[in-house]
């Protein structure tokens, strides 16, 4: 390049980074996103914003044409202003308080003021020296959700990752590694390794068998009882059926709680049966772990510190923005048995103290983003007593959701919910008497003509065989009035003819 293309160059480069630009764009994008939540708050507009998928591709593609180099604040700034309102228009509103859908939160908005930090300074781990207060932080949250789960200081160890699925995959790979000696290194050589899993459980455990070489066949799930929870005297005895079969025994998978309904394991009595048999217990507490700051509530999760690993997204029922999961390890020795490797490009021979700090052992992500800031943001600020307030609300709701479906004669409850998920179906009068299969596409046809008319977003399942609605409660400012009006609106929608 010539020095003039090379001056034009910085000369752009220079204004990009520009702090002055930078500090003007963030007041404009403060004022926008505070008047975006007032809106949706109000419940001012769509929950879904929906388009069809090919339309909102091509409205992304056309955005990116209009990058021109060569422009005035002025400029930028208009352009970004455009970006915004594009972006907010065409999202998903989630802190409105008819989202009612995945589990999903509708996360406290402040922390994502702590999650921009990191996102412009763009703080980094996998070794400490990368990432010094990102590491210092993370640990400080594994300390104190450790604390909670009931293990003492020096005895237990953990780390975050990047979602739920991902750490069901890394505390699942330590227990294979324990189980089957050698299977890091050789492989898996025992003959018919097995894993007993809840019969509901996140369709990431079955993942993990694929990837782990247990093989998705070699997924056995253990049965329920009435409530949809492991059944621990039948758990005792699939367990010895598998031994007198010559099965290997990788883990026992149990739930806190289940997806489709919300379903609490009996973790106390299962931590014995595991103990009896001397298998690996892991308990997936993705949803449900932060059930433990509700005094109310926290006798769900009895029994859970005698699991030997379990998994817990702070980015579900603790109401921060995704991703923020965590992986713990009962026992401390086991947090070095998920990865033997060595990466001398990274970690640092002559400061082997330093281990104790650097993720990137324990982890299957080198470079991995400062999750943990939205978290120590929301409890530096607020302290642990907002989670068990969230938990308390939301689960209420659900219950006053529940009570109202029980006494209305066009609904159908399907269970008496443990938490904030709650499955049911709509049943208008003139189709008591029609078919299931007519039942069940009804329900889907409530709810995609629900979703696409932006009043209000839930999701579906499946209940013996039938589909079902599903409404799990993730916003905390959902209230019973909305609960009315989803009622309303469904009856309103079950007058149009079922469509085949």
């Amino acid at each position: 390049m010539t020095d003039e293309l090379i001056t034009q160059a910085q000369t752009r480069i220079a204004a990009a980074y520009s702090p002055a630009l930078l500090r003007e764009l963030a007041h404009l994008f403060a004022d926008k996103i505070g008047d975006h939540m007032t809106r949706v708050q109000n419940c001012d507009g769509n929950v879904l914003n929906w388009n069809d998928p090919d339309e909102n591709v091509r409205v992304a593609r056309e955005v990116l044409d209009e990058g021109q180099p060569n422009l005035d604040t002025a400029a930028i700034r208009e352009l970004f202003t455009s970006r915004l309102d594009t972006m907010l228009s065409r999202g998903h509103n989630l802190h409105d308080p008819r989202y009612i859908g995945h589990q999903v939160p509708a996360p406290l908005p402040i922390a994502g003021l702590f999650d921009a930090v990191g996102s412009v300074t763009n703080q980094v781990m996998a070794i400490y020296e990368m990432g010094p207060w990102a590491t210092s932080v993370e640990r400080a949250m594994i300390a104190r959700l450790g604390e909670q789960i009931g293990w003492s200081a020096d005895s237990f160890a953990g780390l975050i990752t990047h979602g739920g699925s991902l750490a069901n995959l890394t505390a699942l790979l330590t227990a294979r590694n324990v189980a089957f000696e050698g299977g890091w290194e050789k492989g898996i050589q025992s003959p018919s390794p097995t894993l007993v899993v809840h019969g509901d459980a996140h369709y990431s455990v079955s993942r993990s068998a694929g990837i782990l070489g247990i093989g998705t066949d070699n997924v056995v799930k253990a049965e329920l009882d009435d409530l949809r929870r492991i059944d621990p005297e039948k758990l005792d005895e699939q367990l010895t059926q598998l031994k007198k079969d010559g099965r290997s025994v990788m883990a026992v998978v149990a739930c806190a709680c289940a997806t489709p309904i919300g379903a609490f394991d009996p973790l106390a009595e299962i931590a014995d049966v595991c103990q009896k048999h001397d298998v690996w217990m892991h308990v997936d507490a993705a949803h449900g772990g932060a059930v433990c700051f509700s005094e109310r509530h926290k006798h769900l999760l009895e029994g859970w510190g005698r699991a030997d690993s379990l998994v817990w997204d702070a980015h579900k029922m603790m109401f921060v923005p995704a991703l923020c999961a965590f992986v713990f390890y009962k026992n401390k020795q086991h947090r070095f048995e998920t990865f033997r490797q060595n990466a001398p490009y990274l970690f640092d021979p002559s400061a082997p103290g330093m281990a104790e700090y650097d993720s990137g052992l324990l982890t299957v992500e080198c470079t991995k983003r400062a999750t943990a800031y939205v978290l120590w943001g929301v409890w530096s600020l607020f302290g642990p007593q907002i989670f068990g307030d969230m938990i308390d609300v939301t689960f209420d709701t659900a219950r006053t959701l529940y009570e109202k479906l029980e006494q209305a004669d066009d609904f159908e409850t399907l269970h008496e919910p443990q938490c904030n998920i709650v499955a049911f179906r709509h049943i208008p009068a003139h189709l008591k008497d029609a078919p299931l299969e007519t039942i069940g596409r009804l329900q889907h046809q409530l709810r995609h003509d629900l979703i696409r008319s932006g009043e209000f977003y839930i999701v579906q399942t499946t209940f013996n065989g039938t589909p079902a609605l599903r409404v799990t409660v993730c916003n905390p400012l959902t209230s019973e009035s909305h609960i009315d009006r989803l009622l309303d609106e469904l009856r309103k929608l079950s007058k149009h003819p079922v469509r085949s």
